[in-house]
């Protein structure tokens, strides 16, 4: 008696086949580079990459990148309590998202000439370590994301220790060691709370504001960051987050 032909599988199984398979993909570049920085040192960020690629289309032959990882033990505190005092005040307490300050920007932005950002330090490593700049919806939903991932399977010691040292701080200049030497010619374990709080008052705009020639707006910024910084009451306030 000759045997029935196999069945072919049905359309519902090769859809739920195809949907596996792209939930794999995704997993596997977003879970395995997430648990593969937390404990090595990227050799380079997304947005490095896209400075890079952006100074050459622009025949900006001497661009050069300058970044070195370094250890958050050889960081001096006061330049990690000078980041969380300018972008994140509540980086020990919340699992990524600042919800008061996301309420407070969209009240406020509509009417502001200048739109204040309301991004944490995770959601900050998350854009510049895997994503782009921007403010596509796309991209947001890829940034919200990585932030819980980041937040999931990283210490807050780790998320400080990437943002200190894939961070912007001028052109080329990425990372605290090469901010520290280009700018005052030290070591970041030697960096001044002043100078911790210029190098954090260029972070919103670091292509355009300058920490060795600090303009007006920027030294007063930095004031205003290093009166934040005692209000915290100092480096003790990110003990949980520091080796």
């Amino acid at each position: 008696m000759p045997s029935r032909p196999a069945r072919k599988p049905s359309r519902l199984r090769r859809l739920a086949r195809i949907c596996l398979l792209a939930l794999a993909v995704a997993l596997a570049l977003t879970v395995l580079p997430t648990l593969l920085w937390r404990w090595v040192p990227p050799p380079v960020s997304a947005l490095m990459l896209q400075r890079m690629v952006a100074a050459r289309w622009e025949g900006q032959r001497d661009y050069k990148l300058r970044y070195q990882w370094v250890p958050m033990k050889n960081i001096s505190p006061l330049a990690a309590l000078a980041v969380v005092a300018a972008e994140d005040q509540k980086f020990p307490d919340h699992f990524g998202f600042d919800f008061d300050s996301i309420n407070r920007a969209l009240r406020n932005n509509p009417h502001r000439t200048q739109p204040r950002g309301a991004s944490t330090i995770t959601q900050q490593v998350a854009k510049n370590l895997f994503l782009w700049p921007g403010r596509s919806y796309l991209r947001k939903g890829l940034e919200a994301g990585w932030t819980v991932l980041l937040e999931g399977l990283w210490p807050k010691e780790r998320i400080l220790e990437m943002y200190l040292n894939i961070a912007e701080f001028g052109p080329g200049i990425f990372g605290i060691r090469a901010a520290s030497e280009v700018f005052f010619h030290k070591s970041p374990a030697r960096l001044t709370q002043a100078e911790a709080a210029t190098l954090a008052a260029v972070l919103p705009n670091p292509l355009r504001m300058d920490a060795s020639r600090p303009s007006p707006y920027v030294r007063e910024r930095a004031q205003d960051i290093q009166r934040q910084m005692a209000n915290l009451g100092g480096p003790a306030y990110l003990r949980p987050c520091l080796p």
